[in-house]
């Protein structure tokens, strides 16, 4: 019975061939070796190829595939054997022509006897683990004629012999010569798996091409510039590439030749050409005309051949830039020399500054054209790279940030545009040049010195109305606010709309005054916490009229703060400062004035012999020169007595008075200064104006303090030229702040250890101010002091939020 589970299988009809004999064997053997003679000599025409492969076939299906393959590579071995003895005694002159030759035909003849022999190499072949029969001749070829005696290394000569004489400006005849070569050598490593090219000419190659790059490139650099030189590495880079392409060249050598070339055309002096004498990089960037002092005393042409010349040293900088970019770390060496380079410059504009030979505009203005010159390197040589530009940023800080000198300078420069700078310009010009305050505003770590200032410039500008536009002056706090947020310009918006409702204050006691006639006659505009008046009208002689006045009422917690008590005012204007409180008392109930009388102008009238005039002076001048009604002639300490002003203020006004120009007063002792208490100061009657109204400047504080000197007195700060010591309320409020702060973190977060408080409170503040760990670390002392916070008791670097 037929199993069920059991598969029959039909196999195909076999016809059993005959046997074939050694005797046999031989004789196809030898009919096959006389075909592959006629091969070699190019007579295969003549052959049937498919009698020949029946014939390969037929003894490897008879079990003489050995026979076969022994056969194949004996002859051949003998073929190649006469082709290496010819080629080892060819001159040099033809050696490469004929060993290209030599190689294409067997090449060719290979290929021919693979295909008669394809079923070997199918069968026979894979079964033995042998060569196959193409690769075997590419093998046989490396054995018997690459490595003869003679052929190689002569051959590896005329190989980098050409290259050389290439390089060195020689034609060659015919890069292809050079190409079949090197591809022979891919080939037969490739053939067999030897390393015969990097061997014989990959080694050799990369070696000899280094010793000529790092010959070539310190003589080319010890006679020429850092310029020249790039422009040469720049070329040789590119004909190195050229040439790797042409001759064909691996991926595996076309990357260390790579690195190699800009390892010693780059890497190696990258050093020298940024610190080379008179034409590094660093040299490129010295000599410019963006520096602090550029361009005065220049023609149109001066300064069109200078912006040539700048433009082709950013050109220079640029092309070193490109080269460089080739070894991503030499890079760094461009990047410290343009970092050196802003922070010498900052320093010598900080140096001129200290010296008195720039005011603080002008710092701000050579500030902003170094700015202008290093971007533009920045963005142009260095192609906009963001690690640059903020390594740019940091070196801009880095001096910048040294002291509260900037913030300063930076507030003035503010002020004298929106006074007067900006005065006639577009919409469009206001926006770019005060977005210049705001670029040098975010190099600045604290910026609430700066706000501090312009708040104090601001205040001024708006008291007395001398801003250029008050779209302008909105403009720039919407800017800030933009920088910073709402909360560092609140205060200042809050300045605004104190003058809006000043404005109609004003308006209401005019008609106030109308239905009361006991309204006064004064203008004293005063600024301040509290009120500020405008416009005194007295006489010098005698106050007989009325007063009118103008008053600006301000929030105490918006505008700089005064601590300056109040001075003894005269009886008529102390009447109409009565007269304004009641009238808005009575509209304002519960709120309390405070008047400022440190500030503000007055006009008065006064009379000298038989001329008349209408001087405009400060409320503390109008003071003074009222005390002179009743005498000629008034002591320092007289008039401080009168008048309850502070010294300094006091001795301020007096110089003012007593200045060539407007000589009203005339001060006892000689120089400058004033001498003590017994100075003296007399009503100078024989003063005379061209003007009838005169306006009598203030000195500044600076020279006030010089004439202070005298007593031995006076501050010690730089506020005329750049303070570079922070504000007592600045600080004040820095310790509000940052208490505040920790506060508000540690009501959160409950427990948190030292650092992580540190790094808390230095984020949440950054915007407005960096302040330092040790500051931070008194003011959470004085938070524990004050029960606000506790340390753990089994860790005294955690604190503990006290509810």
């Amino acid at each position: 019975m037929v199993d069920p589970q059991k598969k029959i299988v039909i196999k195909n009809f076999r016809q059993r061939s005959r046997q074939v004999g050694p005797e046999a064997a031989s004789k196809i053997w030898s009919s096959l070796s006389s075909a592959i003679d006629e091969i070699h000599n190019r007579n295969s025409s003549t052959l049937s190829f498919e009698e020949l492969y029946r014939n390969a076939y037929n003894l490897v299906i008879q079990k003489h595939g050995t026979l076969l393959y022994d056969g194949v590579s004996d002859k051949l071995t003998s073929h190649l054997l006469s082709a290496a003895e010819h080629l080892s005694t060819t001159p040099e002159s033809t050696l490469l022509d004929e060993l290209s030759h030599c190689f294409a035909e067997h090449v060719t003849t290979m290929i021919m006897v693979k295909d008669i022999l394809m079923y070997m190499d199918r069968t026979y072949v894979a079964q033995h683990r042998r060569k196959p029969v193409y690769d075997l001749g590419l093998h046989l070829y490396r054995l018997t004629v690459w490595e003869r005696s003679g052929v190689q290394n002569r051959c590896t000569e005329l190989l980098l012999q050409s290259i050389s004489h290439e390089r060195s400006g020689l034609l060659i005849d015919d890069r292809s010569l050079l190409r079949s070569i090197i591809s022979m050598l891919l080939q037969l490593g490739a053939a067999d798996g030897s390393n015969v090219y990097e061997r014989d000419f990959e080694s050799v190659f990369l070696g000899t091409t280094q010793e000529f790059y790092r010959t070539e490139s310190m003589n080319f650099l010890a006679e020429n510039s850092a310029s020249e030189y790039v422009k040469k590495a720049e070329a040789r880079l590119e004909e190195e590439a050229g040439r790797s392409v042409a001759l064909g060249l691996p991926q595996t050598t076309d990357g260390p030749l790579r690195h190699l070339l800009e390892m010693e055309l780059v890497e190696r002096h990258a050093a020298t050409l940024v610190q080379m004498e008179n034409s590094g990089f660093a040299v490129l960037l010295k000599h410019g005309d963006h520096g602090h002092g550029q361009g005065r005393g220049k023609s149109d042409g001066d300064s069109g051949s200078n912006s040539s010349d700048n433009g082709a040293k950013v050109a220079e900088m640029a092309a070193m830039y490109n080269l460089f970019a080739r070894v991503p770390s030499s890079v760094d060496f461009l990047r410290d020399a343009l970092c050196e380079r802003v922070k010498a410059d900052g320093k010598a504009l900080i140096a001129d500054q200290d010296r008195g030979e720039t005011s603080p505009s002008s710092f701000i203005k050579g500030l902003l054209a170094m700015r202008s010159k290093f971007t533009n390197i920045a963005e142009v040589a260095f192609r906009g790279e963001k690690k640059v530009l903020k390594r740019l940023k940091e070196s801009f800080e880095d001096f910048l940030n040294a002291d509260t000198r900037a913030a300063n300078c930076l507030a003035i420069y503010a002020d004298e545009l929106l006074k007067s700078g900006l005065r006639g310009a577009s919409e469009e010009e206001v926006h770019t040049r005060l977005n210049m305050v705001i670029l040098i505003f975010r190099y600045l770590s604290d910026k609430d010195v700066f706000e501090s200032y312009y708040k104090q410039h601001l205040a001024r500008r708006l008291l007395a109305g001398r801003s250029v536009s008050e779209e302008a002056e909105r403009i720039m706090v919407s800017q800030l606010k933009a920088e910073c947020g709402y909360q560092f310009t609140s205060k200042l918006e809050g300045m605004f709309n104190d003058m809006r409702i000043s404005r109609d204050i004003r308006e209401a006691y005019k008609t106030y005054k109308r239905t009361n006639p006991q309204a006064q006659s004064v203008h004293n505009e005063q600024d301040g916490q509290g009120v500020n008046s405008d416009n005194l009208n007295s006489d010098a002689k005698k106050i007989t009229k009325p007063v009118e006045i103008e008053v600006d009422v301000l929030t105490a917690g918006h505008w700089p703060s005064q601590n300056t008590p109040s001075c003894n005012l005269p009886d008529q204007i102390q009447g109409a400062i009565d007269h304004f409180t009641e009238f808005y008392l009575k509209k304002h109930t519960g709120r309390k004035l405070s008047w400022q009388s440190s500030t503000g102008s007055v006009e008065m009238q006064a009379t000298f012999g038989d001329s008349t005039y209408r001087l405009i002076v400060s409320t503390y001048q109008m003071c003074i020169l009222i005390l002179f009604n009743g005498s000629n002639v008034l002591t320092l300490g007289q008039i401080k007595t009168e008048t309850n002003i502070p010294d300094m203020e006091l001795r301020r006004h007096l110089i003012s008075l007593c200045t060539s120009k407007h000589r009203i007063l005339r001060k006892g002792s000689k120089g400058k200064h004033i001498s003590g208490d017994n100075d003296t100061f007399t009503l100078n009657n024989s003063y005379k104006s061209q003007f009838k109204r005169v306006k009598i400047p203030l000195v500044s504080m600076k020279e006030a303090a010089k004439s202070n000197a005298g007593k031995g007195g006076g501050p010690g700060n730089k506020d005329a030229n750049g303070s570079s010591k922070l504000p007592p309320l600045v600080e004040e409020e820095r310790r509000h702040l940052v208490e505040a702060a920790i506060v508000r973190i540690m009501k959160a977060r409950k427990t948190l250890q030292h650092n992580d408080l540190i790094a808390e409170v230095t984020k949440q503040l950054t915007v407005r101010f960096v302040p330092p760990p040790q500051f931070i670390k008194k003011r959470i002392e004085g938070l524990i002091e004050r029960d606000y916070l506790e340390r753990s008791e089994q860790d005294h670097r955690l604190y503990q939020y006290v509810a």
